[in-house]
């Protein structure tokens, strides 16, 4: 590993940097003694030579540099109280321990599940049953024939029809609003067609509307609106039937 090879050459120490962590914890070296930016310096540039980046070498030298950093704190400061922290430092150093112990725990389980996986990427798993395995024999609970034979007959009976009688539109004739209309002008010559079908439903009132339009095509009637969606007013056409006859005549 990258840390493992780092080599350091510093003022109060030189060697290698797990000699240095080893000196620490035993507390055989002054941790206040130690340049822990050169430490980082020299680690940087043995990054920069190997020309790769080694993320797992990086994660572990953040941890023990951070391990350092917060140690050389506590002993520059021993007098003054610990806002961060109530450990002194033999507890800070016995919890750096603790964590590097786990850390390398944690990496010797991840290099032996790698590892498994590499020997079992070749290996595949059949999904399904096996090909020789005996194929259970689907067995039918018993039936009565009888029962069989009614069910049957009901299948075949033709099914009732349908009645969409509900659903039909029923028009009233034409003929009924017509000779409605043409006893209306019987006892007056004009009238108002909404008043007429007032209270009909949609169906119905377009119906009526037919009738006027018939009535109009034999002349019974004149049909007048002043604009769009005025009231319509129908009156007898006796009087412009009466003078198109004389026009003829003469």
């Amino acid at each position: 590993m990258v840390v493992r090879e780092l080599e350091l050459d510093l003022d109060a120490f030189e060697g290698p940097f797990d000699l240095l962590l080893t000196l620490v914890l035993r507390e055989e070296l002054d941790l206040a003694e130690i340049d822990i930016a050169g430490i980082i310096v020299a680690f940087i540039e043995l990054l920069a030579a190997r020309d790769e980046l080694d993320l797992e070498a990086c994660g572990e030298f953040l941890v023990l540099v951070a391990a350092l950093l917060e140690l050389k704190a506590r002993a520059l400061f021993p007098e003054e109280e610990a806002e961060l922290s109530e450990l002194e430092p033999e507890a800070a150093a016995e919890e750096l321990a603790g964590r590097l112990a786990a850390y390398r725990r944690m990496k010797e389980a991840a290099a032996w599940l790698s590892g498994r996986l590499d020997d079992s990427r070749d290996r595949f798993f059949r999904i399904g049953p096996a090909p020789l395995a005996p194929k259970p024999e689907r067995k039918l609970s018993p039936q009565d024939p009888a029962q069989l034979a009614t069910v049957l007959r009901l299948l075949a009976v033709e099914p009732a029809q349908v009645s969409l009688s509900h659903m039909a539109l029923r028009f009233p004739p034409v003929s009924q609003f017509v000779e409605r209309f043409r006893a209306v002008l019987q006892r007056r010559r004009l009238f108002d067609f909404d008043q007429e079908v007032e209270g009909l439903e949609r169906v119905e009132i377009a119906v009526a509307f037919l009738a006027l339009l018939e009535l109009r095509k034999q002349g019974e009637i004149s049909i007048d609106q002043a604009a769009p969606f005025a009231p319509i007013r129908i009156a007898r056409a006796d009087v412009e039937r009466t003078l198109s006859w004389t026009v003829r005549s003469a």
